[in-house]
């Protein structure tokens, strides 16, 4: 039987789906490719109403997932993301938190069982594609890197996807977009060292998605409650397309023929 054509995103929190992968998601939605969104976690150790962190006194957890829960169900819509999969495991926090400890928090759930619960999905979708984080998670966040390790253990578990990606930000494109934003004067609020984002030549797979910017701005500001830690959404119109326009990926396997250097994922599968 002829398997629908099919991409699978494993992301951690609400909202991590526009930045890396939103242009991709639309793009594909937008050539009829079948979309899934898998997100591990609801969003617990976001930002509360009135900007109130995590560990301040009033901070509601259970409120906050319910509402970056909701905010990514607006953001499926704007994306065209045909299916949206919770795992709803608890949000763990940034490397050093207190919250890292909870048992409850998906870092410490056993991998088998997480990455059990990701192989019924690749079972039930057959998605040729997946993409999801590096071994670092991007940045070292706890819950990134798990959902790296879920990724690939239910990939090779169940042997469905033809091709796996890491979403990746390349050096010389950050170093483009920092230095733009500077001379724009726009407050980053850090310097990237020179070593942040991924190295150019590791890099395999660089996407057009520049039909699909406005979009990915749309799904980003739906995020609405987390908008204080999301600086592209204070980025000038020029600079935000500068930024949205195109996605990078390094490619981890690929179990069909396809060139060493794409600007399509589905290729070889077309």
């Amino acid at each position: 039987m002829t398997r629908e054509r099919t991409l699978m995103a494993v992301h951690a929190h609400p909202d991590d789906e526009v930045l890396g992968t939103g242009g991709l998601l639309a793009r594909s939605a937008a050539e009829g490719i079948r979309t899934v969104l898998v997100t591990c976690t609801n969003g617990e150790q976001g930002d509360d109403s009135g900007g109130l962190k995590p560990g301040d006194p009033g901070h509601d957890a259970a409120g906050v997932a319910a509402r970056r829960l909701a905010e990514l169900r607006e953001s499926v819509g704007l994306l065209d993301i045909t299916h949206l999969e919770l795992l709803g495991y608890r949000d763990s926090g940034m490397v050093g938190w207190s919250t890292n400890d909870d048992p409850r928090a998906f870092a410490n759930i056993p991998l088998d069982e997480s990455a059990g619960r990701l192989a019924e999905l690749m079972e039930r979708y057959q998605p040729q594609v997946v993409v999801t984080y590096d071994e670092n998670g991007g940045y070292g966040h706890p819950d990134h890197i798990q959902a790296h390790r879920i990724a690939l253990a239910a990939a090779e578990r169940t042997g469905v996807p033809d091709k796996l990606y890491y979403t990746a930000m390349p050096r010389s494109g950050i170093r483009r977009m920092f230095d733009a934003a500077t001379a724009a004067g726009v407050e980053i609020g850090f310097e990237p060292p020179d070593d942040f984002g991924t190295p150019d030549e590791l890099v395999t797979s660089v996407l057009d998605v520049s039909a699909h910017v406005e979009a990915k701005r749309k799904a980003l500001e739906a995020h609405a409650s987390q908008g204080e830690n999301i600086f592209f959404l204070k980025m000038s119109e020029e600079l935000q397309h500068m930024a949205f326009s195109s996605e990078a990926f390094v490619r981890h396997f690929c179990r069909v023929e396809a060139p060493d250097h794409e600007d399509d994922l589905f290729a070889g599968l077309r």
